[in-house]
């Protein structure tokens, strides 16, 4: 979409992420590709969702055997997603990951 942009950002853990800006509940994946916030927190790559001012961690974190406790994500509220996806490889479900 026209006007929507990246942009790199350094996490709490000093790795990078790509910030993709949500509009209408959709997120820029690949170039020409959106998926549905809701796609976003079942995909292996997502780690944060942008609720109001706060970052909250994806719950497909909680999947992983050092993902720790998340917590809900109010998904309409969502303004913005990291993603770790660096390759250019798109959505990734985790029930392929666990399954």
């Amino acid at each position: 979409m026209p006007g929507r942009q990246t942009r790199v950002v350094m996490s709490d853990q000093q790795s990078r992420y790509r910030e993709l800006p949500v509009q209408g509940g959709l997120v820029p994946c690949l170039p020409g590709k959106e998926e549905t916030v809701d796609h976003c927190r079942f995909c292996a790559h997502c780690r944060e969702f942008l609720v109001g001012n706060d970052w909250v961690r994806s719950p497909s974190l909680a999947y992983c055997p050092t993902g720790g406790e998340v917590r809900a994500v109010d998904l309409r509220r969502v303004g913005a997603v990291r993603c770790a996806d660096r390759r250019g490889e798109g959505y990734r479900s985790m029930m392929n990951v666990i399954g």
